[in-house]
């Protein structure tokens, strides 16, 4: 078995199933032997039920699916799927995600070629086509740290002194050497996981990449970064609006700070305990402020989007009926008229749309992903899927 994908899911199933659907597109393109292992930490959007019904088991031998009776958390879930994976290397991956029928095919190459890989992160792409920052970090050191609480990252991001949190002075382009890899898309040889150990379960939901990425330089490996594209929907398999969140989030930059830089505790423990706290207060009240202001402004008067539309005229038909019962605003392009595709979809055809929703039955994972990166960030991406009937657009599903 080449390679074990584990993915930890909750209450998102539509994403679950988008996500799903790519990556058996990305392993037969990269004609590798493949596991997917699928963890439900406890949904109640009826998840379970649901994957089984679109994924039957004589159909995908190689998909196996746990349900837990309640959330374990992030960590321990992904430690329960890997003692029973049995791929040469072993991908974490978040279900909001979308990765293209060369994602795979990209990293086992690369890391089939670079004995010293610790992990491997690739270029992840926000919902309007642009370049994630979290694609690559630096180790949150106190200074690293310092810098990034305190706005130097922001004031001088291109900086290798004040910027190192995001290494903004990397090309994003380019295959470079990082420290952290983010956990939305974490491949890592089995032999260095078994050497480190995998996720601290210390950590519930938040920090568990930072740690495992970190043990992974202490060892002697090297964590890269690859430019090849995935989208990530960021957040939609978490509920970032929630004071919860909050805690969580800033208590896990805790746990990692005590748990390996200890010996700065009797200079920066006071002081980085105190600007967590205090970052996490202002997190806080800034929810608590957004939440008012939408109570008081919620019989304002909103404007529906309007949403542009690139697909077959079979499947034009074919989302007429969901478009018809949710009253949505749509222009539509039939590609299959056009005498060539541009390069820029979004450019040559868009004019005050805010959401453009792409016939994943047309267009492959990677060329949509590349019409966005063409474009100018100003329009959020969508998807169809045909067999389905589903739109995935940003944050937002909708379903016949």
């Amino acid at each position: 078995m080449k390679l074990s994908i584990i993915i930890v899911s909750y209450n998102v199933k539509h994403y679950l199933l988008q996500c799903l659907r790519s990556v058996w597109q990305s392993v037969a393109h990269a004609g590798i032997e493949a596991e997917v292992i699928v963890v439900d930490n406890a949904s109640s959007d009826g998840s379970v039920q649901y994957i089984n019904d679109k994924f039957p088991a004589d159909l995908y031998p190689h998909l196996h699916l746990f349900a837990n009776s309640r959330n374990i958390g992030y960590g321990r879930a992904n430690n329960i799927a890997l003692r029973k994976s049995h791929g040469e290397y072993v991908l974490y991956l978040n279900p909001d995600t979308l990765i293209t029928e060369n994602t795979l095919k990209d990293c086992i190459a690369f890391a089939d070629q670079h004995p010293e890989l610790g992990a491997i992160g690739v270029k992840m792409l926000k919902t309007d086509g642009s370049f994630a920052l979290e694609s690559r970090r630096g180790m949150p050191t106190p200074w690293v740290s310092f810098c990034k609480m305190s706005g130097l990252n922001a004031l001088f991001p291109h900086s290798r002194r004040f910027g190192k949190y995001y290494m903004r002075y990397l090309d994003k382009e380019s295959t470079a050497p990082i420290e952290i890899v983010s956990g939305a898309f974490m491949m890592l040889p089995r032999k260095a996981l078994e050497r480190t150990g995998a996720f601290d379960e210390d950590f519930f939901m938040y920090g568990e990449d930072i740690d495992l990425s970190y043990r992974q330089l202490q060892a002697g490996f090297t964590n890269y970064y690859l430019p090849t594209p995935i989208l990530h929907y960021k957040g939609e398999s978490t509920q970032k609006s929630s004071a919860r969140y909050v805690h969580v989030f800033y208590e896990a930059m805790l746990i990692f700070f005590e748990k390996h830089y200890r010996h700065y505790r009797t200079l920066f423990y006071l002081p980085i305990r105190t600007a967590i706290y205090i970052r996490a207060c202002i997190a806080l009240c800034s929810q608590q402020m957004r939440s008012f202001y939408r109570f008081t402004h919620a019989s304002a008067k909103r404007k529906d989007p309007k949403y542009l539309y690139f697909g077959t005229a079979e499947s034009i038909r074919s989302i007429e009926e969901i478009v018809s019962k949710w009253c949505l605003n749509v222009r539509y392009v039939d590609v299959t008229s056009l005498a060539t595709t541009p390069d820029n979809l979004i450019g040559t055809f868009a004019q005050d749309e805010e959401i453009v929703i792409f016939d994943t039955q047309h267009f492959t994972s990677g060329q949509i992903l590349a019409q966005m990166q063409a474009s100018q960030h100003k329009l959020q991406i969508g998807t169809y899927l045909p067999e389905d009937g589903i739109i995935i657009c940003g944050h937002q599903t909708i379903f016949n």
